[in-house]
């Protein structure tokens, strides 16, 4: 959520970021919205004032034995006219809220100003795509045929967008994630947590996926409870309503769950593999930054993605995503595309965002620099990695011309050293 006293202050910047990110918001639909709640503020206040005159002038006639009669009537009138009015400046309060809930973040300075995917800007790439003289497979049919993947019992158990691992798909699965939570734990400074995969709608809220993106998530019948679409749900929402120290940043966690999302905007996109499925598996990163560095955070954020590409020696690059493009909470994003040599192009398989402080006031998280006013924090937040599409990556580039997959080095102690995936 934006600063209010930005908004009122400067709307022209915000009208610029709306433009920025080809938003239909109405920047003059807020400041009507946010005129109506002034007035009425200042309307009851200036009422409250008469009322409390009036009570005083009532006791002080009391006292020396005058008729009070008429004020007493003129009181009552005044505390029925400020009731109607406190309830009118509570709906223009929430009038103004929605919508605030309802506006993107400002994109940073920095970020490429576009329309779509096309206008988002390549940083640098890593590796050089294998050369094949076979024949290349989609990593769907390559994990059917080696009794890895099986769509068709998935989709029995569950329907479309479902898959089930068995032998070395579901080894290979519980690998990853092992392999990814010991390079952020033991390598670098995050924190493994095991979060719940089910929370209430104001966690939702804090990182923005409420009240804007409901219709993506899954929502338990009757209740007031979420599956997470991610672990940077309950992992940013750790230190909701908490004001930490300055010397406590940065702060960050790492998390592997599943992951909830019912794709209700992708109909028809990737239905063939595991590229984008209900439910998958991911380790998510979250930092808490002090503002004067997060951005900086941001880089080292994306390089441990792109560290653990390099690790299972699979080609990358990192784009950064245009204003037309970007996530509705943040202030800039980098995406980390992995090659697949079937669809002979790069996909995404890590977003790593800067919210800057958008999610922060949402959820109230708060640092105290020495010396100083509580400030918020910045929340960043990055894929690092999920399995299943880093499953498919490794599917499709180890591929060997008699159907077997040749796995990289470095997992070999996570799967008892067999390196190898023959076919039946």
């Amino acid at each position: 959520m934006l600063d209010l006293k930005l908004i009122q202050k400067n709307p022209d910047i915000l009208k610029k970021a709306l433009a920025d990110r080809h938003s239909d918001l109405d920047v003059a639909e807020f400041l009507r919205l946010d005129e109506v709640r002034r007035k009425l503020l200042v309307e009851v206040e200036a009422l409250k004032s008469q009322r409390n005159s009036a009570s005083q002038e009532v006791a002080k006639r009391k006292r020396e034995g005058q008729d009070a009669t008429a004020l007493l009537a003129e009181l009552g009138n005044l505390s029925q006219r400020i009731k109607e009015l406190d309830q009118k400046t509570v709906e223009a309060k929430s009038d103004v809220q929605q919508w605030l809930m309802a506006v993107p973040n400002i994109p940073d300075a920095s970020v490429p100003v576009g329309r779509d995917e096309n206008d988002n800007p390549c940083l640098r790439t890593w590796g050089k795509p294998r050369t094949f003289d076979f024949p290349v497979k989609e990593h769907g049919d390559l994990g059917q045929a080696l009794d890895g993947l099986d769509f068709e019992r998935a989709a029995k158990l569950s329907g479309s967008r479902f898959v089930v691992m068995r032998n070395w798909a579901a080894r290979l699965d519980r690998a990853l994630i092992n392999f990814f939570l010991d390079q952020h734990t033991l390598h670098e400074d995050y924190i493994e947590v095991s979060p719940p995969y089910i929370v209430n709608s104001q966690t939702m809220t804090g990182t923005g996926q409420l009240p804007k993106f409901e219709e993506d998530l899954f929502k338990l019948r009757e209740t007031d409870l979420y599956l997470i679409p991610t672990a940077e749900v309950p992992l940013t929402n750790l230190h909701a309503g908490e004001t930490l120290d300055e010397e406590d940043l940065p702060r960050a966690y790492c998390a592997a769950t599943p992951c909830f999302r019912s794709e209700a905007g992708a109909a028809g996109k990737d239905t063939r593999g595991i590229i984008r499925m209900h439910q998958f598996n991911k380790v998510e990163m979250v930092r808490f930054s002090h503002p004067d560095t997060s951005f900086e955070q941001l880089e080292l954020m994306t390089g441990h993605a792109c560290h653990l590409l390099e690790l299972l020696e699979l080609p990358y690059r990192v784009i950064t995503l245009c204003t037309g493009d970007m996530g509705f909470g943040s202030a800039k994003t980098y995406d980390v595309e992995v090659w697949l040599p079937a669809q002979k192009t790069y996909r995404e398989i890590s977003s790593c965002s800067n919210c800057i402080d958008f999610q922060a006031r949402r959820a109230g998280i708060r640092f105290k620099p020495k010396g100083g006013k509580s400030e918020f924090v910045h929340t960043l937040n990055g894929s690092g990695l999920p399995t299943g599409r880093t499953m498919a990556a490794l599917l499709e580039n180890g591929q060997q011309r008699d159907g077997s997959i040749v796995l990289p080095e470095v997992l070999s102690p996570y799967l008892g050293g067999q390196l190898v995936i023959e076919p039946l």
